[in-house]
């Protein structure tokens, strides 16, 4: 890779962020745009007339001007741009990049599906309301970073899934990657302190929480990814595993799972209500006090399956071993114009059009993603046809990969493309990219 960019650069930046400037609808008296000017002005096929002026390059521009143009380019070409120079890769990984992606309207709020083959990582990516299918793409590791064989495999078993900006963070046991959905690469980074499985896991102001599915902690960590550092931050009032993540308003909430450290064998009433007093609650960590709210309690007792954050609330999927019910958490702390109720309040919602008198059990998993004003249901495992099947019924068409939407303004479910054939055993996460 080249520190600067010749002119064959610059041509491919123009053709990219600007129309062709001899198109028959503009004309030459028409007034030209302050940037679109000065590419003109540097791309003029005539020689100077200073015979000591110099080609001009876009190692010439100024930061500002070139992060200006640079942040125009189309999504597709975005994998371009660091191989271009070492300026470019820098300019790309920068936050002003992406703020003027934002400002720009270029930025979009996307659903993406990982998982794992023995090929590498492979994903599917879907814009909730603009897309009509899936898009299917592969990580690639960086240059000169070699993975052991088998490695994704490794890290992706109990692994969670999380988005900062455009870049997702696969959180495995012992070890931790980062997938950039621009370019297209994956690198390795810092793994946990303590090695966890199942565990509860979101980000809060930029930086990464977890909690739980460790058997000799209860240390919440934060990760911080302009260190590239762990640390402990405090410890959680229950010990749980198989737990689910989310944030609303700094809070960082552990929701569902089962008790670590008790005993299969233990099968008196106080055990049973302790179990389910679990897999029915979430804790709350305040990030900024660095202290734990009162928890809360999921109403009807039945057990989270998937849990997630949409417009201010926390939604809650939850299993009544034959049936599923869909509940509201009101997540918003501070003052605003709703008629949702106050922080805390619960309400149910319309429940997800799945077959009724179905006994869900581990071999269908579920994930939920909030997605702008909409919360997705994936099935991400398991054949619900199968289900029915075991229990003497008729099949419904309800296979893997199932998708579904909920829309939380108008409280309608809706059914979306079902993921590809080649996404099995996924997980997924809300990208801004």
């Amino acid at each position: 890779m080249s520190e600067s960019c010749s002119s064959r650069h610059f041509s491919w930046l123009t053709k990219s962020c600007f129309p062709n400037p001899q198109h028959h609808h503009h004309h030459l008296n028409q007034p030209q745009p302050h940037h679109t000017a000065l590419l003109h002005r540097h791309t003029h096929k005539s020689p100077p007339q200073n015979p000591h002026h110099h080609q001009s390059s876009l190692s010439s521009l100024p930061e500002d001007l070139l992060l200006e143009c640079l942040s125009r380019v189309p999504h597709s070409a975005l994998s371009s741009i660091p191989l271009v120079c070492r300026r470019w890769a820098h300019l790309l990984d920068s936050s002003a990049f992406h703020d003027l992606r934002r400002l720009h309207g270029r930025l979009r709020r996307t659903l993406f599906a990982v998982a794992v083959t023995e090929a590498g990582l492979h994903t599917a990516s879907h814009r909730i309301g603009h897309d009509s299918s899936w898009k299917t793409a592969s990580f690639l590791p960086q240059d000169d970073i070699v993975f052991s064989p088998g490695i994704f495999h490794a890290l992706f078993s109990h692994s969670r899934l999380l988005a900062i900006d455009r870049k997702i963070y696969i959180i495995g046991r012992t070890a931790m990657i980062r997938c950039d959905t621009w370019t297209g690469t994956v690198g390795p980074k810092s793994a946990m302190i303590f090695p966890r499985k199942k565990f509860a896991a979101s980000v809060v102001a930029g930086k990464i929480y977890v909690a739980g599915g460790a058997t000799r902690t209860s240390a919440v960590e934060e990760y911080d990814p302009c260190s590239d550092s762990w640390r402990v931050v405090s410890d959680a009032p229950r010990r749980r595993y198989g737990c689910i993540g989310t944030s609303v308003d700094g809070v960082f909430y552990v929701i569902g799972g089962l008790k670590i450290g008790s005993s299969g064998d233990d099968t008196s009433r106080a055990a049973g209500v302790e179990a389910r007093v679990y897999a029915s609650s979430m804790d709350l960590y305040d990030v900024a006090a660095g202290g734990w709210l009162r928890s809360r309690a999921v109403p009807g007792g039945g057990c989270v399956v998937a849990a997630c954050a949409a417009e201010g609330h926390v939604y809650v999927l939850t299993s009544h071993a034959v049936a599923l019910s869909f509940w509201r958490f009101n997540a918003r702390r501070t003052p605003r114009a709703t008629s949702g109720g106050g922080f805390g309040e619960w309400r149910r919602m319309k429940s997800p059009p799945l077959p009724a008198q179905v006994r869900f059990d581990s071999t269908v998993r579920f994930s939920c993603v909030g997605v702008e004003d909409k919360v997705v249901v994936v099935q991400v495992m398991g054949c619900i046809d199968d289900l029915l099947r075991r229990g003497g019924r008729s099949t419904r068409g309800v296979k893997e990969a199932l998708v579904l939407v909920y829309d939380t303004a108008a409280g309608e479910w809706s059914r979306g493309p079902d993921l590809p054939e080649v996404i099995r055993r996924a997980a997924c996460v809300c990208v801004e990219c």
